[in-house]
């Protein structure tokens, strides 16, 4: 592949993205509308990756103007927190070209919806698709020192379209052939695995995260806190099934994505995952295990279920928990069928919509 790549977003994931990408030959600029943490020579950057990659490559062009890095790429891979998606859209909208393929990494539950729902006013004509998780698992070290924790093997992605899929995954498997096509978006949306896992932990390990007492976010995993999510993710696998998507439990999950984890329990499974096994809990309680998933994955889902008439009980209990703890209205500012383009579509409506 010949394309220029563009990185929005220079954290965890938008550094390994973009050493990878360059490490594989390809010309790559990274954007961040910060850059003052950064150690940088002539606009170029060498980033280092350790642990399941290991490489050191130079990004051709590191920038804090959205409308250079919007010029710059064929391909956009935006990897930023779900709850910038939409600033992000209006950002890049007045700059686009077309035939540009926009990529969401990942999307959490329907962030292209969310996305297209601004670019929808562009008159450009470009690709946009989402994955369904971010491909690594890792954390920075330092400024342009990433840690690869784990690599996923397949990871699900979506366009708005069968025709929108199959072009992206034609364009961007060279580069990253864990990419699969998935059903439609309600797939990759509704096996956003991270709303399931993050805020239960959080939520039960609380105290000792206001009592900045350090833990290891799954391997102090406790059977009733795993038994829980097990539960929680029915309610998940009860809003696909009405929307006619089969979804994959998190049991099954977890060694799907990481086929390395053993254990015959979920708890097991997520103490005995690689790529889990050294990160720890957050130090704060305003996390983006609360304040991404939430937003981003609870609510959306959450409100899936309620158009389909299926009740999320566990699901709206942490939504409201989570919203007192931290005093913020999720279901105000969440990603909600209005700001999707679907609130006037009835269950059936949005099917067809997304097929």
């Amino acid at each position: 592949m010949n394309s220029k790549i563009t990185v929005i977003g220079a954290g965890n994931g938008g550094q390994a993205i973009s050493a990878y990408c360059a490490s594989m030959g390809l010309s790559v600029c990274l954007y961040n509308r910060n850059l003052r943490r950064f150690s940088y020579k002539n606009r170029q950057l060498t980033v280092e990756l350790r642990g399941a990659i290991k490489t050191t490559a130079t990004i051709s062009l590191l920038t804090d103007d959205i409308q250079e890095a919007v010029k710059f790429g064929d391909i956009i891979m935006v990897v930023t927190t779900a709850t910038a998606h939409r600033n992000i859209a209006e950002q890049i909208s007045p700059y686009l070209k077309d035939g540009q393929i926009i990529i969401l990494n990942p999307g959490r539950t329907c962030g292209v919806l969310e996305f297209n729902a601004v670019l929808s006013m562009s008159d450009k004509r470009v690709y946009l698709a989402e994955a369904q998780t971010l491909v690594y698992a890792c954390r920075e070290l330092s400024p342009g020192v990433v840690n690869v924790i784990g690599v996923k093997d397949k990871v699900l992605l979506s366009g708005r379209t069968k025709q929108e899929t199959d072009y992206v995954l034609s364009v961007i498997q060279s580069v990253f052939p864990c990419f699969i096509p998935a059903t439609n978006l309600l797939e990759t949306g509704l096996e956003n695995i991270g709303a399931i896992f993050h805020p239960p932990i959080v939520i039960f390990n609380a105290a000792s995260i206001e009592r900045n007492n350090e833990f290891y976010f799954y391997r102090d995993m406790t059977p009733e806190i795993s038994d829980f999510i097990i539960e929680l993710d029915k309610e998940r696998l009860r809003t696909g099934a009405a929307y006619n998507i089969s979804l994959m439990p998190v049991f099954e999950w977890i060694k799907y994505a990481y086929p390395s984890t053993y254990g015959n329990t979920l708890c097991e499974r997520m103490k005995n995952n690689p790529a889990y096994y050294d990160i720890k809990g957050p130090g704060s309680l305003f996390t983006r295990q609360l304040t991404e998933d939430i937003p981003t994955g609870l609510i959306p889902i959450s409100e899936l279920a309620a158009k389909a008439k299926v009740e999320t009980p566990l699901m709206n209990a942490i939504i409201t928990i989570s919203s007192s703890l931290l005093g913020v209205d999720f279901r105000k500012i969440g990603r909600t069928l209005e700001n999707m383009g679907l609130q006037n579509l009835n269950k059936e409506d949005i099917i067809n919509a997304i097929s």
